[in-house]
């Protein structure tokens, strides 16, 4: 297994703030290694020491097992496509494509051969003489990648580049984009707050929040075995729902519900202190509507129905728990037993006790600046 990208302990402080605490990770070569978090979390200022555009406080960043402690920006295995792209207007699609190569001397035929064979690997052939305003947002994405491959980067750095894209094309380029990484094989570390951008896209997706990566993984274990209460609020739609926990006679582990109910709980936790408050989590798809009464494995309660919301196969209910002011999201099954329901409704939902999760309540906050 080859490591493109290994960074080890890398630490960045901004006066008294640390913007980015201590981070390690390792990237494959050929993955697409995404950093997910909100704004302020720390991610743009992790990919700007990556670049070597900010010299870390501490830690090392390794291109291929080599340091890159003391080397600039231009002269790393590395190349940066920007929120803006950045493409120059006053050029065509061949010289910006050519610009870096030229940049570093080369000339002539073999400029031009970088270009025409880059043009085919983003799927542009035959683009060159085009004018950067005759391009459509998806065309100006693939040129602004393109400019950067021609230089065979170790690494292609992505600070959010679908977020000035509207968004049916941006959808659209999720899809490229993944399709696009796969065909060249080249390394990918991209950043984004869009957690379905990093989910579409990744092989794997670090959560970072408040300058630490809380959880590396693939999309698919942020997303069913989420590591800690941020991960569980910022991976997907969830529905939190706050409890104080408590064991019974018996010795089972109880969730207490603001309005007096319990819910069992499975797994192993922590023995909780008196007064000590959770969050629980439940995803919507994991809500069932009238579940078996019989069932042990099975938490219930009432609720009324305060909003439909139709969307095809995404369609979700909106309902409020008896005695509570909360509000839960219930996932439509895509099928049409439910079509019946309407607003002002009470029924009853559930969820299996092995669908949901419970962590000690933490509140986080996103700073305004990275």
């Amino acid at each position: 297994m080859r490591i493109a990208l290994s960074v080890q302990g890398l630490t960045k402080r901004f006066g008294s703030f640390t913007a980015v605490d201590e981070v390690s990770f390792d990237v494959e070569d050929g993955k697409f290694f995404s950093i997910l978090g909100p704004s302020g979390c720390g991610k743009t200022t992790l990919l700007r020491m990556i670049a070597g555009f900010y010299r870390p406080d501490a830690g090392t960043l390794l291109f291929d097992g080599q340091q890159m402690d003391n080397v600039a920006p231009n002269k790393r295995p590395v190349n940066m496509v920007f929120q803006n792209l950045a493409l120059f207007p006053m050029m065509n699609v061949h010289e910006n494509i050519a610009f870096g190569l030229r940049r570093r001397g080369e000339k002539g035929a073999t400029v031009d051969r970088k270009v025409q064979e880059v043009l085919e690997r983003v799927g542009l052939p035959g683009s060159g003489k085009k004018q950067v305003n005759q391009l459509s947002g998806g065309q100006k994405q693939r040129i602004a990648i393109a400019r950067c491959l021609v230089l065979d980067p170790t690494v292609l750095l992505l600070d959010e580049p679908l977020g000035a894209l509207d968004a049916k094309l941006r959808e659209h380029m999720k899809v490229e984009l993944k399709t696009l990484q796969s065909q060249v094989g080249t390394t990918f570390v991209y950043i984004t707050h869009d957690q379905s951008e990093a989910m579409v896209m990744s092989d794997t997706v670090a959560v970072m929040n408040n300058g630490k990566f809380e959880q590396i993984g693939t999309p698919q274990e942020l997303y069913h075995n989420p590591k800690s209460s941020f991960v569980a609020q910022f991976v997907g739609s969830n529905n939190k729902i706050r409890v104080t926990l408590r064991r019974d006679a018996h010795g089972e582990m109880l969730a207490r519900y603001t309005n007096g109910l319990d819910f069992r709980l499975i797994g192993a936790f922590e023995s909780p202190k008196k007064d000590d408050e959770y969050d629980l989590f439940v995803r919507p798809e994991s809500m069932v509507i009238n579940p078996p009464e019989d069932h042990d494995n099975f938490n219930t309660m009432m609720v009324t129905v305060t909003s439909i919301l139709f969307d095809g196969g995404n369609s979700r209910l909106l309902v409020q728990p008896d005695d509570t002011n909360d509000e839960i999201v219930v996932a439509l099954p895509q099928t049409r037993q439910f079509d019946h329901i309407q607003a002002k409704d009470r029924i009853r939902i559930g969820w299996d006790t092995a669908k949901a999760i419970c962590y000690k309540r933490r509140d986080w906050k996103i700073y305004d600046e990275e």
